[in-house]
C-alpha cells in the first residue's frame, strides 16, 4: 500500500486562473495545452481589438477590428456600416492610399487611429459610364420600339393606300366600260344625248377627287400617278366625242378620200399646170367643191 506521501507526489496540481490550486484530471492537460496553443495562435494572426474612426464625408463611423487585419478586411466592415462596395473604396491612412494586402499595424494603424474613407473615382467613373451605357441601350432600345411602329404605321397606311387606289380603278374600269359605249355609238352615226357625255365627264370627276384625297408613298404614289393620268385620258376622249356628237359633218374623211382621188385621177405627174377642161364629171368636181 502507497503511502500519503508517495500519493502526493504522483498527484498533479493545477494552478487556475484565480490563483486556486486544484488537481489537474486525466487528459485535461492536453485540453489546456491545445486551447492555450490555439490562442496564442489567434492572438499571433490578429492582434488585440482596436478601434478605429472612419471619416466618410461628413459622417464619422467607428470599427473594431483586430489589429493585424490587412486593410482588405477592414474595407469589409467598412461596407457593412457604410454600404460602399470593397471595389469602390479608397482607404488613406496618412495621407496615402493603402494596398488591401497592407496589414494596419505594419501600417502603423493602432487603437483610436483615424482613417479617411474616399470613393474611388475610377470605380465611380465606371459606374457612370455602366449607369450612362445602361441608359443609352434604353434609349436604343426605345428608338428601336419607336422604329417599330413607325415601320408599321407606315406600312399600313401604304397598305390603306394601295387598297383605296386599287378600289378607284375599280371604278374606273367599269367607266371605261362606258367610254368605250359611246364611242361605238359615235363612230356608227348614232346621236348621242349630250346628257350621256356629262354624266360620264362627273363620274370621272368623282373618281379623280378620290385619287387626290389618298396619301400615298414610294410604289402606292406610282399607281396613283398612273390612275390619274387613265381618268384624265378618259376626260378627253369623252371631250372628243361630245365635239364630234354635236356636229357629225365634222369629220371630213368621206371627203378628203374623194379629194385623195381626184387628185390621183386628174392631176398629172410632175405637172405644175392646171388640167384643161373636160368632162362633165369635172363640172361634178366643181359641185361638190361649191358646196364644200
Amino acid at each position: 500500500m502507497k503511502s500519503p506521501n508517495a500519493q502526493s507526489e504522483e498527484t498533479d496540481w493545477e494552478l487556475r486562473p484565480g490563483g486556486m490550486l486544484v488537481q489537474r484530471r486525466d487528459g485535461q492537460e492536453d485540453h489546456h495545452h491545445k486551447h492555450d496553443h490555439e490562442t496564442a495562435a489567434a492572438d499571433s494572426s490578429f492582434g488585440p481589438m482596436i478601434k478605429i474612426n472612419v471619416s466618410y464625408g461628413p459622417a464619422q463611423h467607428e470599427l473594431y477590428v483586430p489589429a493585424h487585419s490587412t486593410f482588405g478586411e477592414l474595407k469589409k466592415e467598412i461596407a457593412q456600416k457604410t454600404g460602399l462596395e470593397p471595389d469602390r473604396q479608397k482607404v488613406l491612412f496618412r495621407g496615402k492610399e493603402k494596398e488591401d494586402k497592407e496589414h494596419l499595424n505594419v501600417a502603423g494603424v493602432k487603437d483610436k487611429s483615424k482613417v479617411l474613407l474616399l470613393e474611388n473615382p475610377a470605380r465611380k467613373e465606371k459606374k457612370v459610364e455602366e449607369m450612362s451605357s445602361s441608359k443609352e441601350k434604353a434609349e436604343e432600345s426605345t428608338s428601336s420600339e419607336e422604329n417599330e411602329v413607325e415601320e408599321m404605321r407606315e406600312s399600313e397606311e401604304m397598305s390603306k393606300a394601295f387598297a383605296a387606289v386599287a378600289g378607284v380603278r375599280k371604278e374606273v374600269d367599269k367607266l371605261s366600260e362606258r367610254v368605250a359605249a359611246l364611242e361605238v355609238a359615235v363612230n356608227s352615226g348614232t346621236k348621242v344625248a349630250n346628257e350621256e357625255f356629262d354624266v360620264s365627264a362627273e363620274l370621272l370627276m368623282r373618281e379623280l377627287l378620290k385619287l387626290d384625297g389618298i396619301e400615298a408613298e414610294g410604289e402606292a404614289k406610282l399607281q396613283r400617278k398612273a390612275e390619274v393620268r387613265r381618268v384624265q385620258n378618259f376626260h378627253e376622249t369623252l371631250d372628243n366625242l361630245k365635239a364630234r356628237n354635236s356636229n357629225p359633218f365634222s369629220n371630213s374623211s368621206n371627203a378628203v378620200s374623194v379629194t385623195t382621188n381626184w387628185e390621183t385621177f386628174d392631176s398629172g405627174m410632175g405637172s405644175l399646170t392646171a388640167p384643161p377642161p373636160m368632162s362633165s364629171s369635172t363640172k361634178m368636181t366643181q359641185d361638190w367643191e361649191q358646196f364644200e
